[in-house]
């Protein structure tokens, strides 16, 4: 039987591909991490031939894992880190320059340009994004004015753009489909979320040439192909989905007013809102959940550009620690992190500050000060950034009891139950954490028959544990008094 699916989830920091069965059961993994390129102050990058290479191997190690042929997978799906942006020569195949990734700042002038020009409400009114150099139309504008011949030869039809699942789209199908979903599409700062389309006045405003734009399809959709070379098999790609939107959908948020936090390179918050593209007064991201049949479902989306990173950080940069599960053991070793609050604004901060000119800092060290406090004070720190969020949702009107946790990061019991503290609301955490990979399967299996609506995959869904809160109100007011203080003293702009 053909009942297997394989998820491929390509991230920040790490290429990863699961083989799930028709029951949304791992089967086998694989991954492997791959560098960051830093080449200057807040620029970001990945070399686009290791992403690719990563892919592919870690595809060939689970489907191995899974103990399966690949005539035995049914259908393909891609999720992927979103905004990266990649331009390549059509002919060749080969990146005009280094993905330029979704952390990266480089174009944070462009953007208060623009802003100065008045542009960022029209901006927002088709997108429902900001004018940030996290979107990846500064990105790619950024590349064709500095690559020498990268515009005159986009212009000419001979360059493809493309965020990550477009280009592995690209490469796994042999050149044959150029392609991206309405989803991935709706993070470029191009695409109008109204009418599901490229959006010819912010071509103009961004100087993009429509000849390098892939086709926006719906997240279920007849992608291509893979070329039966790489697996011994031809199989289909039939789902292709941005990382966030697909953890929505593995945590089966389907219903409006439901919520999910998803802890991996960062932390995004996404609420679903129907129908409805609301816009936030707080500063909130309007996006598109997931697009079913050419009828998008919206939702409101908080953006922390870091939070897993800055254990990365504790780890690679300090070396602190020598892995990133020792700093469990470390925040339960002190009863408090000592008056000690990290702010992990590494490369800005996300929502709802927008402050692309944020630069990271430790307060509140003294000489009593160790690597246990700091260890803490740095899960604290995701705690403290999803409080930010969920109260820019309260003041858009949500009312959030519950809410869905999944990423790496929450296999961490101490973490979930200091965010249950700090939130004030009860965290969920599902059997499956990795619900990024899982909702592209499920998304896939949609497409190939193996589920027959969105009702049977959230039926899937089985809650592993429920964490409430269990600190005072007093006290949780007190510590997050505390943050919002400290976060006012690395902004740059109110």
């Amino acid at each position: 039987m053909s009942d297997f699916i394989l998820a491929i989830d390509q991230g920040t920091t790490s290429s990863r591909a699961i083989v799930f069965n028709a029951a949304g059961q791992h089967c086998g993994v694989g991954q492997q991490e791959f560098a960051q390129h830093y080449p200057k102050d807040a620029w970001v990058e990945h070399d686009p031939e290791e992403i690719w290479q990563t892919t592919l191997a870690s595809c060939r190690a689970a489907i191995a894992a899974a103990e399966i042929s690949a005539e035995q997978i049914a259908t393909v799906g891609i999720t992927n880190q979103r905004e990266t942006t990649l331009l390549w020569d059509r002919e060749t195949g080969e990146p005009v320059y280094p993905a330029i990734v979704w952390q990266d700042r480089r174009t944070a002038e462009q953007c208060v340009r623009l802003k100065s020009q008045g542009l960022e409400e029209f901006v927002r009114q088709r997108t429902g994004l900001l004018l940030d150099p996290y979107f990846s139309a500064t990105k790619l504008a950024w590349i064709l004015d500095n690559v020498d011949g990268a515009r005159e030869r986009a212009e000419a039809g001979k360059l493809a753009f493309g965020t990550v699942d477009c280009f592995l789209l690209w490469r796994l199908t042999g050149g044959k489909s150029h392609a991206t979903d309405a989803t991935n599409a709706s993070r470029t700062l191009l695409f109008n979320i109204h009418r599901q389309q490229w959006d010819a006045e912010l071509l103009r405003i961004f100087d993009i040439p429509a000849a390098i734009l892939p086709e926006v399809k719906d997240n279920c959709a007849e992608f291509g192909r893979t070329d039966p070379d790489l697996f011994g098999a031809s199989l289909p790609i039939q789902s292709m989905i941005g990382d966030q939107q697909a953890a929505t959908v593995g945590q089966a948020c389907f219903v409006p007013g439901m919520v999910k936090s998803t802890y991996g390179t960062g932390c995004f918050v996404v609420l679903n809102t129907g129908d409805k593209a609301l816009v936030s007064s707080q500063r909130l991201l309007t996006t598109i959940a997931y697009q079913l049949d050419g009828k998008p479902c919206y939702a409101l989306e908080g953006s922390i550009f870091v939070a897993g990173a800055a254990v990365q950080w504790l780890r690679d940069g300090l070396k602190l620690i020598g892995s990133a599960a020792e700093t469990q053991g470390l925040a339960e070793s002190v009863e408090t992190a000592g008056g000690v609050y990290m702010i992990p604004a590494f490369t800005g901060l996300g929502a709802p500050y927008w402050d692309p000119d944020a630069r990271g800092a430790i307060l509140g060290l003294t000489r009593d000060t160790g690597i246990a406090h700091i260890a803490r004070a740095t899960l604290e720190s995701v705690c403290y950034q999803t409080r930010d969020l969920l109260e820019a949702m309260r003041g858009d009107g949500a009312n959030i009891a519950s809410l869905r946790v999944d990423g790496g990061m929450v296999v961490n019991d101490w973490l979930v139950q200091r965010l249950a503290d700090t939130l004030g609301v009860s965290c969920e955490r599902p059997q499956v954490t990795e619900t990024t990979a899982l909702g592209a399967a499920y998304l896939a299996g949609l497409q190939a028959g193996l589920f027959d609506s969105l009702e049977s995959i959230a039926a899937l869904w089985q809650r592993q544990a429920m964490f409430e809160p269990q600190m005072p109100a007093v006290q949780r007011e007190q510590r997050y008094h505390g943050w919002k203080k400290a976060v006012s003293r690395v902004r740059t702009s109110e």
